[in-house]
């Protein structure tokens, strides 16, 4: 239910369940956790692309029958892991909405450094409507992407968003139609994929934590001196932001 395909420099991952909205359920999560923790020693690696299959929904959030089945799937801790792991690859993440964007999905878009979608998505996360949380850092990315007043209007007035709003928004990036969506990613990627992997993880940690003077230094030295002490501490400044 997850495909992975790795080309040179791009691996995309695809939620593929489209029969069932690309709902997640804990295997799809487990799998995800698994290709980022596999992505992020991947020393070749400069942009992973994530993506769903069919025309009409990129993922509708958690599964509900197992949502609703018992146990711990609403509240288990891998939601957390596995967008903590994304938000700290030190590629460029690109997430390609080929649809509408619900519920637990926001936590992989919300995760990556660009989002772009088809014209037709919408975008809605009725978690109130539901009885449910959402994840705590999908709250914290979404606030600081569109501001506390507009992600109240999703969280709590449960508006369901038009492409076209979520772009004004600024909780997407661009808008592609369906056809040119591969070749808009391949134009997004490729200055990440033609440079060396210590210029990509050093700019992705000083967009995160560039008012932090020890990743400024250690993005100098790791770029300039080519040294593989600090790209290794950049990387776990990553990983330790979350």
């Amino acid at each position: 239910m997850i495909a992975l395909q790795r080309d040179a420099a791009i691996w995309t991952v695809t939620l593929n369940r489209p029969d069932k909205a690309n709902a997640l359920t804990p295997g799809m999560l487990a799998r995800l956790d698994e290709i980022f923790s596999d992505a992020a020693m991947a020393d070749n690696l400069r942009c992973l692309v994530i993506t769903g299959a069919g025309d009409k929904v990129f993922c509708a959030g958690a599964d509900l029958t197992a949502a609703r089945a018992g146990g711990n799937f609403t509240t288990s801790p891998i939601w957390e892991q596995v967008s903590a792991r994304l938000a700290a690859l030190p590629c460029l993440t690109i997430c390609a909405l080929n649809g509408t964007l619900a519920g637990g999905g926001f936590g992989i878009a919300l995760a990556c450094d660009l989002r772009i979608s088809v014209p037709a998505a919408r975008f809605f996360y009725p978690v109130l409507r539901n009885g449910f949380l959402p994840q705590p850092s999908d709250v914290v990315r979404m606030n600081e992407l569109i501001g506390p007043a507009r992600t109240s209007l999703i969280l709590l007035a449960a508006r369901k968003l038009s492409a076209d709003q979520a772009l004004s928004f600024g909780l997407i990036d661009l808008i592609v139609d369906a056809p040119d969506m591969d070749r808009t990613i391949t134009s997004l990627a490729e200055a990440a994929c033609n440079s060396p992997v210590a210029p990509v993880a050093a700019i992705k940690a000083l967009i995160r934590r560039g008012g932090n003077q020890p990743v400024a230094s250690d993005a100098r030295a790791a770029v300039y001196q080519q040294d593989e002490d600090a790209l290794a501490r950049l990387r776990s400044y990553m990983r330790n932001e979350l």
